[in-house]
């Protein structure tokens, strides 16, 4: 390193030359951070202006439930129908973006510098990538959104394969199917592992090859410079951190209620409804917490290769027990109509259905981007030592694949399984007939053998996912708030787990799932406009990068 950046208040050295010119290095100290009680490694004013907005949100939709259902019941709707646009093309720039580093120069950089090893094996960087990236989302989803599009064949026009007495209309199946799978891919493919990539590079980038603190602020030095510790960096980390935080209670909320539909299935004396979900959550919070004080090797990292192994067993056990061909077909057909149709489906602007580009993809982008703080930065401290070409075609590409793969699975025998037997279909019963989704994924497993087992498998799957969901996300909000730092006090990851699990349940008391993408949308449009910028940052640290080799 050439230069040393000072911390506020001491003279810079004479000469400094600026970040676009050659490397530099930043000491911890440039945040500023104090000891306050209870061990707490406090980062003013990040970690007390987020901490005391949570505690009073929570307070807010726990005494006045009535006027924050009301509230968060206008807020999706409005969000998705005026902002749809923009939430649909920041994506497709993300996705740009990360095509144009693939086939550039700037992919040569290795993050860490020249000599920089990768710290993880393949294997386990993708164990705890996906565990802690999109494992809920996957359960939750993997059954209940191929099916549902190939239903309601909303996207691009496509003929339902249903007349409205639900008859199946046998000439329009094949297309409803393949298009179902399109439209689904269009959501788990490219553009989300698009916008975890650009976050994940970012800090990457600037914490590994610049020296500075591996937090969200410091991706913006080539654009704001040393405004970054004072109230410009103030701003952005307190939108990371509520970024992060709707975003994983949004989780949190499906886990907990696909958790208990699961166990209200299986036993008839547990109660489906947001009682048991309070529960639920109350304990598996508190099982994260032991993960949580265990850290990342003892805790993260081993639960998220045992879930791998247990969900790569579970999809085998469905492609292997269920319609082999049919699936292996699906998944073809699915990725040709994907790539054939992604320009379209892409498409933000002069098109008619509303419920497919509103209620779906500008909710799945919020989403996507409120994680994108929590994942990118997992996915960064696990990064050291690849190249970014490596890093982006790994990170893009690879788990696009394998996430395509599950919903060709599972979506694909759930299809099967509708038009086979369309009356005794619990699968239909459960997500055209009468839209229960929490339950779409367990009425897929009782039609497959030892269906009782494979339910009790997924269900412990939800719940180690959301545990480490849990877990990662106090990591990573716990870094943010102190100021970058990785080994802050166990007792502030136990503060944010603890609340995680709070807002989660106030949200699910305060107007259900809906209430949850409420408060994702709202927190995922601010950050967006930080994504964008980030883009423009990640060029001018690059740019320095090569200059500088």
């Amino acid at each position: 390193m050439t230069d040393q950046t000072s911390p506020p208040g001491i003279p810079e050295p004479e000469g400094r030359v600026s970040l676009i010119d050659t490397d530099y290095e930043v000491g911890q100290d440039n945040i500023e951070t104090q000891i306050g009680p209870f061990g707490l490694d406090i980062h003013n004013p990040v970690f007390l202006i987020s901490g005391v907005s949570i505690v009073l949100f929570v307070f807010y939709a726990l005494v006045f439930q009535e006027q924050a259902s009301a509230m968060f019941g206008a807020m999706r709707p409005w969000l998705t129908s005026t902002f749809d646009w923009f939430f649909m093309g920041a994506a497709n720039i993300f996705v740009l973006f990360c095509l144009v580093l693939i086939f550039t120069p700037w992919g040569k950089v290795r993050l860490g510098g020249a000599d920089a090893t990768p710290d993880y094996t393949y294997l386990g960087w993708f164990a705890m990538l996906f565990a802690a990236g999109m494992g809920i989302g996957l359960m939750f989803f993997g059954v209940l959104e191929p099916v549902y599009h190939m239903a309601i064949s909303e996207p691009l026009g496509t003929p339902s394969p249903f007349a409205e007495d639900g008859s199946v209309i046998a000439e329009n199946v094949a297309r409803a199917s393949e298009m179902g799978l399109a439209a689904t891919i269009y959501h788990w493919g490219l553009h989300p592992w698009a916008i975890y990539a650009i976050v994940a590079l970012a800090l990457a980038l600037f914490s590994y090859n610049k020296g500075l603190p591996l937090t969200i602020r410091s991706a913006f030095y080539p654009i704001f410079g040393e405004r970054i510790w004072g109230w410009t960096g103030h701003v952005i980390d307190i939108l990371a951190v509520f970024a992060t935080l709707f975003g994983l209670a949004t989780s949190l909320g499906f886990g907990a209620q696909q958790a208990n539909a699961g166990l209200s299935f299986m036993f008839d004396f547990i109660p489906n409804g947001v009682t048991t979900q309070v529960i639920l959550i109350s304990l598996i919070t508190a099982v994260a917490l032991v993960s949580v004080l265990r850290g990342l090797e003892g805790g993260v990292k081993v639960l998220s290769e045992v879930n791998m192994g247990l969900a790569t067993l579970l999809l085998l056990f469905v492609l292997v027990v269920g319609p082999t061909m049919a699936i292996l077909t699906g998944f073809a057909q699915g990725m040709w109509a994907y790539v054939r149709e992604v320009v379209p489906l892409s498409n933000p602007f002069g098109r008619s259905d509303d419920g497919y580009r509103q209620g779906w993809s500008a909710f799945y982008w919020a989403w996507w981007i409120s994680w994108s703080p929590f994942v990118g930065m997992f996915i960064a401290r696990v990064s050291r030592g690849r190249t970014v070409r490596e890093f982006i075609i790994s990170v893009l590409l690879v788990p696009s694949i394998v996430c395509v793969l599950w919903m060709a699975v599972f979506g694909g025998t759930a299809i099967e399984q509708v038009f086979a037997n369309p009356e005794n279909s619990l699968v239909k019963a459960n997500v055209i007939d009468s839209y229960s989704p929490e339950l779409s994924l367990f009425g897929m497993l009782a039609d497959l053998p030892l269906g009782w087992l494979t339910s009790l498998v997924a269900i412990i799957l939800v719940i180690v996912f959301f545990v480490t969901s849990s877990d990662s996300g106090s990591l990573v909000i716990d870094t943010i708030t102190a100021g970058g730092k990785i080994d802050a006090p166990a007792t502030q990851r136990v503060f944010w787990c603890i609340f995680e699990g709070a807002v989660a349940i106030v949200l699910l008391i305060g107007g259900g799932l809906g209430a949850l993408q409420a408060m994702v949308i709202s927190t995922g449009l601010p950050f967006t406009v930080v994504l964008l910028l980030m883009c423009w940052a990640i060029v001018k640290g690059l740019s320095s990068e090569r200059k500088a080799r």
